[in-house]
């Protein structure tokens, strides 16, 4: 195959899955990475880059479909980029998840592995997420076949118009254009029925909705978190403050959602959508809800993280106490503790949990949880980078370690972090992993003083590539 520009591979059959929610092709030796389809798929490839050894399409015809497929539930699907495997079975989905993740150990770790444990799955495949949040828009995004359907209906000459009023997720790869969403099967009502009410609502009574090229307009997201307690956080974020506007919009809410238990509002005149350093101020209730994971209660506000899936978030967690192999006089080190979730679900079998985070706010919300559920003399959250703070002196006042728990961001762990693992030496860590790729590069760091004892993936996500997992190391 000749390196070239609009290379175009035709009657490709797609053999296997390539991790990251890509498949391959293998054409006159080189590897071939193609997006949108599955093994057994027979496909012309449009490449849009092309290596030495390896290529990246999307295909741009259909031959034959595999007969993995199944039909996907949701009639966004293809175009909204939020749940890619609706075509495959969730059987399927499972099995190449936990293919991932021992891929990604052996050949990324280049360690020695103990058999992988059989990845828990989802009871709950649709409707599992507590958190969403939809962008109001005036640009919406329509796929090439659409796009081209409304050309054609047009008179000569005219342009396809530009302004519109859509609820719904950025497209992929389109910064400025938003999927007008009719129904998502990721959260429960009220979910839907909020975000088209607000749209219309708001399409009635004038409102301009936000140009996220040009940066401006009234109305431009709102963030939804429903709890399996029953209560209902929304909040309506603004791109600037018209008092009569807002207050008209946020009792029309009230009203047609009672079931909703806070309602707040934040301003956002910044070009970005992170609400991190705002102030959202609360319409109604307490502005904030409270979740539960067994026993214990978080309290959740409109800019804490949260696990997305509670009820799997709850297995996950399980699985880390589980790994801890705690007999409760052990003290537990949280690093990447975020709102203190994992540390103070460990707490049940600890004598002591001492966590670490980087963000003050999240610190912050950790001390409240851990007040929340009676554990202040237990849990104990510090705000700064683990690599300072884990010195003599705070070893000398909260103890060295048993058990080290680290979970961190998709990136993984900082190197200068593992080596402080490795030198601090504690009998047993467990990782807990967003993105094996990255845990198997930080596990080959710790194999020096490390052997890798236990493995169980988790599926957070259904329908989607995401994959979490759980290790148990120990001191050799």
């Amino acid at each position: 195959m000749r390196k070239k520009q609009n290379v175009i591979l035709e009657k490709i059959k797609v053999e296997d899955y390539a991790a990251e929610g890509k498949s391959l092709a293998r054409v006159e030796g080189k590897v071939v990475f193609i997006e949108k389809v599955v093994p057994g798929d027979v496909v012309d490839v449009k490449l849009f880059k092309n290596k030495k050894d390896w290529a990246e399409g999307y295909p741009i015809r259909f031959h034959e479909y595999s007969s993995e497929r199944v039909e996907p539930f949701c009639a966004h699907f293809g175009v909204c980029g939020g749940c890619q495997w609706q075509m495959l079975p969730y059987e399927r989905q499972l099995e190449y998840k936990q293919k991932q993740v021992e891929e990604n150990l052996k050949r990324i770790g280049k360690i020695e592995l103990p058999p992988l444990s059989p990845i828990i799955g989802a009871e709950e495949t649709k409707y599992y997420r507590n958190k969403l949040e939809y962008t109001f828009s005036n640009r919406e995004y329509f796929p090439d076949d659409e796009f081209n359907k409304l050309k054609t209906n047009l008179p000569n000459g005219a342009a396809v118009p530009i302004e519109s009023t859509v609820a719904g997720f950025h497209a992929k790869g389109v910064f400025d254009k938003v999927i007008d969403i009719k129904t998502c099967f990721l959260q429960a009502e009220p979910t839907n029925g909020l975000r088209l009410a607000v749209k219309e609502f708001a399409k009635q009574n004038g409102y301009s909705f936000y140009d996220i090229k040009n940066h401006r307009g009234f109305l431009r997201t709102v963030q939804l978190r429903i709890c399996t307690t029953g209560e209902v956080m929304a909040n309506i974020v603004f791109g600037y403050d018209d008092e009569g506007k807002r207050k008209q919009l946020m009792d029309f809410v009230l009203k047609k959602f009672p079931s909703i238990t806070s309602l707040l509002y934040t301003i956002n005149s910044k070009f970005n959508d992170s609400l991190n350093d705002l102030t959202p101020i609360a319409y109604h209730g307490k502005g904030y809800v409270i979740e539960k994971m067994e026993d214990f209660q978080f309290k959740i506000g409109p800019t804490s993280f949260f696990q997305t899936n509670t009820r799997q978030g709850e297995q996950l967690y399980r699985v880390a106490r589980e790994f801890a192999d705690l007999r409760g006089h052990e003290t537990v080190y949280d690093l990447y503790c975020g709102t203190g979730s994992i540390g103070i679900f460990l707490s049940k079998k600890a004598k002591r949990i001492v966590g670490v985070e980087m963000i003050d706010a999240a610190v912050k919300d950790a001390r409240e949880n851990a007040a929340l559920n009676n554990l202040s003399n237990v849990a104990e959250f510090y705000a700064g980078d683990v690599i300072d703070i884990c010195n003599g002196e705070f070893f000398l006042q909260h103890g060295k370690p048993d058990v080290i728990v680290t979970d961190p961001p998709r990136a993984g762990m900082h190197g200068d972090l593992a080596k402080k693992i490795v030198d601090i030496a504690a009998p047993i860590v467990v990782y807990v992993s967003c993105n094996p790729a990255t845990q198997a590069r930080d596990l080959n760091l710790l194999t020096d003083k490390y052997q890798v004892t236990k493995i169980q993936p988790v599926d957070m996500f259904p329908h989607t590539h995401h994959i979490e997992n759980v290790v148990q190391l120990k001191l050799k």
